[in-house]
């Protein structure tokens, strides 16, 4: 039996028409002889969804009770069972009551999958996981439905229904999306037209990644190399010099030039590097890259034309932009090419951009910077100077040669010698050194074209010319080792710096260590595994077949490195980042210790707080009650009636205030430890409204009562809501300077309680602390309590899965917002 095919509808927001656009395919494949099923689908009771439906069979739901609640659920099996083609199911990210077979509907989907149906089924942008803080900070809704990115990644098609933002807002203006009471409250929340906006750009910058990711792995899995302009990548080469600005800059005019256009920067380093970067330079450069919507990257390579070139081909690159060389024209005419030549030459069909700069030009005559200091190209080089120099300066020197000339003829041909030995070291050095001293002997001491010498001092003198050749020959090489390792040394802190950078800008550092430890060495793959082998994290994809070499990290794992062996010089900065990430590996572990112990030092401070209070706090209303009981009952004091009923009344109100604290000192105490008992069923709002009011003795016209009919029943416990409820009331009725709001709307799949005050408010950076345990606003009194009100009712509303939150009144004051989840809540098509 085969696997199954999924494919997905996305949306940017409910109602844009996915359900709807599911249903109508789901026809259209019944009416080829198709046999489709409906497992799943939420209509919403809009009308044309409804109809959408007619004609499909439906395999009925299985209804499960939770907490007295009948909630209906796609029955699995009965789907296993009927076996179908194609079964559609709504909403990916839904998830199951309690005792159905899997917590998700994307697990239930996965059976299907595997039982060879292939499924049709929605989700909404802000059910992604990976984007889940993105769209809080978009909507400011936190999503407790998500599904897992691999999940969607692993589907064979995925589409987004798209729907102009304006275009939504109409449609749910006219009452196709949600019944006429909920209508203001959305389009004044979710759906605000600048929320649409950046949920619509979200989804299709996803699915445009999605999209690229494709196409690189069916690219990799064909072996294509060349390029295909899907979209302009515009790859940028720093040198480290002042140029690098105007570089980025014009990269990013050409990315920008074509919709999606993306831009990366890359520094190769290596023993030659580009050129020595200036100090802060590249910082800068990465920054301002960044700040213009690119990539930095830093690469290690000693070839360094070749290695851009291999990077814009693995980046799939259109363009590459270098800046026109720094050197002179006289050091270009002793070098050769350099390398935007070389780099032209290798590009193929990436457009190359050599853009000119101030400082072209300006380079002063320096090293040579060959491959390294023994490399075979520098010494086949330097082997080939002096056999091309050396015949071209003996010929010139023929030319007008004279007996008087014999100085100035070996001082030539020493800086022939110098020349080779900078280019090839000491070996072509040293051939030329022999070369020349045979070529001054025949041509140019008497008698000529002869090895004889007839005068002891040309003797001496050529024999001493030979030892100076040879020994700066041995110098120059010695120089260009060392430099070769420094500038090695130096490539490889500009990598390790990279790496660190990438952490302490927020990345993790686990995975910055193995993605820059994948790119630094140009590896097609590189996994992380602890000491059993079990994968921790994988950055890249191997080729099939493909054999790891494997470096330790310490005793808490090994990497795998796929792709080319790398160099012994490579092992060294290979041992620092396994270090790095044994540290990182360690760090991890001891922040999560942290964690699980954090939950006991928050007990132990509550606990410590709540010996406080029991110290202080409750000696208030205990010492009012014992003075007033007190006097009540001396016999030297003689009370009046008046008098007397005032004591009782002062001693009722105390030993009443004291029970309230006790009760909300336990109540915390079991909200810290994790035990509240919380008895979830459902419940009216308009139902628990009274009992709280009764409760504050509240008179008519002290509460603004705001109800949006009908609202939806939800999930909570109300004796809990009905206490959450009392604390907010008293405390908008203690600081408002009029009569608070009490409004009630639903929104999406939850309902929306708000407690409205016109008083003082509470500063930004108060709005979370004072849902911590003892904070009070104000002094206190014997009535104020300790501090414990909001805590608690954060405490109620989270137990019942709901939120609670604290907003700025506009105009002034503090809004209390309780949200709480619907009975039948779930993701809108």
């Amino acid at each position: 039996m085969g696997t199954g095919k999924l494919r997905v509808l996305l949306g940017a927001a409910p109602g844009v028409g996915k359900t709807y656009t599911m249903l109508e395919e789901g026809r259209r494949l019944k009416d080829e002889g198709k046999d489709v099923v409906v497992a799943v689908v939420e209509t919403h009771d809009r009308a044309a969804t409804s109809a959408m439906v007619e004609g499909l069979e439906i395999i009925p739901r299985r209804s499960i009770e939770h907490r007295g609640v009948e909630l209906a659920e796609m029955d699995l099996s009965a789907v296993l069972d009927r076996h179908p083609d194609i079964a559609l199911v709504d909403e990916l990210a839904h998830t199951n009551a309690p005792g159905s077979t899997h917590e998700k509907r994307w697990q239930d989907v996965r059976d299907l999958l595997d039982a060879g149906i292939t499924v049709f089924t929605t989700v909404n942008i802000q059910h992604i996981e990976s984007l889940n803080d993105v769209v809080e900070q978009i909507t400011g809704i936190t999503q407790r439905e998500t599904i897992p990115d691999s999940v969607l990644r692993a589907a064979d098609q995925i589409e987004v229904v798209d729907l102009a933002p304006q275009a939504l807002r109409d449609r749910l203006s006219g009452g196709l999306v949600y019944p006429a009471a909920r209508i203001d409250a959305a389009l004044s929340n979710y759906f605000r037209l600048g929320n649409l906006t950046a949920l619509r750009e979200l989804a299709l910058l996803w699915l445009a990644d999605e999209v690229d990711s494709a196409l690189q792995k069916y690219r990799a899995e064909h072996g294509i190399d060349s390029k295909w302009e899907a979209r302009e990548r515009v790859v940028v080469a720093l040198t480290g010099g002042p140029e690098g600005e105007a570089l980025i800059r014009r990269g990013a005019r050409i990315a920008a030039r074509s919709a999606g256009g993306e831009i990366l920067a890359v520094h190769v380093s290596g023993q030659e590097g580009l050129r020595e970067p200036h100090p802060g330079a590249l910082a800068a450069q990465r920054t301002l890259v960044e700040k213009l919507g690119g990539s930095y990257h830093q690469i290690v390579g000693d070839d360094i034309p070749q290695t851009l070139v291999d990077f814009a081909r693995a980046s799939n690159a259109t363009q590459l932009v270098i800046g026109v060389s720094r050197r002179s024209r006289l050091f270009a005419l002793l070098t050769g090419q350099g390398v935007g030549q070389t780099v032209i030459r290798e590009s193929g069909d990436i457009d190359v951009h050599i853009v000119t700069h101030q400082a072209a030009g300006t380079h002063q005559l320096v090293l040579p910077r060959a491959r390294g200091a023994l490399s075979a190209k520098r010494l086949i080089t330097g082997f080939a100077l002096a056999i091309v120099l050396g015949p071209a300066l003996t010929g010139a020197l023929w030319y007008f040669r004279r007996p008087e000339a014999l100085a100035s003829d070996t001082l030539a041909f020493q800086l022939l010698v110098v020349v080779v030995a900078l280019t090839g070291g000491i070996w072509p050095a040293l051939f030329a050194a022999v070369l020349s001293g045979l070529t001054l002997d025949f041509f140019f001491v008497e008698p000529y074209y002869t090895i004889t010498i007839t005068d002891p001092l040309h003797l001496l003198a050529l024999l001493l010319y030979v030892i100076g050749a040879a020994l700066v020959s041995f110098v120059v090489d010695q120089a260009a080792r060392r430099t070769r390792a420094a500038r090695r040394s130096a490539a490889e802190s500009e990598v390790l710096a990279t790496v660190s950078g990438s952490v302490i800008r927020g990345r993790d550092a686990i995975a910055a260590l193995v993605f820059r430890t994948r790119e630094a060495f140009g590896l097609s793959a590189v996994s992380l595994r602890d000491t059993n082998g079990t994968l921790l994290y994988q950055e890249g994809q191997p080729e099939e077949n493909e054999q790891a070499t494997v470096q330790p990290v310490g005793d808490r794992g090994f990497l795998e490195l796929y792709g080319p062996e790398l160099p012994a010089s490579n092992r060294r900065i290979l041992t620092v980042i396994a270090t790095q990430l044994q540290a990182a590996l360690e760090h991890r572990d001891l922040t999560d210790t942290a964690e699980q112990l954090k939950p006991l030092a928050e007990t132990d401070r509550v606990r410590t707080a709540l010996l406080a209070a029991l110290g202080h706090d409750l000696r208030r209303p205990l010492a009012a009650a014992t003075a007033a009981v007190t006097s009540l009952r001396s016999p030297e004091i003689t009370l009046g009636d008046h008098d007397r009923d005032e004591l009782l009344e002062t001693a009722q109100a105390s030993l009443e205030n004291l029970n309230t604290l006790v009760t909300n000192l336990l109540d915390v105490s079991r909200v810290q430890a994790g035990v509240l008992a919380v008895n979830l069923v459902e419940v009216e709002v308009e139902d628990v409204l009274p009992s709280a009011l009764e409760e504050l003795g509240i008179a008519p016209g002290q509460v603004v009562l705001d109800i949006h009919d009908p609202v939806p029943p939800v999930r909570a416990d109300p004796v809990l809501l009905q206490r959450v409820l009392v604390n907010l009331l008293a405390n908008a009725l203690r600081f408002t300077t009029a009569p608070p709001v009490l409004s009630v709307s639903s929104f999406d799949n939850h309902v929306e309680i708000r407690v409205v005050d016109t008083g003082p408010g509470v500063p930004d950076d108060r709005k979370d602390s004072i849902f911590e345990p003892f904070q009070r606003e104000g002094d206190t009194d014997n009535t104020t309590g300790i501090g414990l009100g909001l805590a608690l009712s954060r405490g109620f509303v989270e137990g019942m899965s709901g939120t609670l939150a604290a907003d700025d009144t506009p105009g002034g004051g503090l809004t209390m917002v309780v949200s709480l989840p619907i009975v039948d809540g779930t993701e809108d098509a």
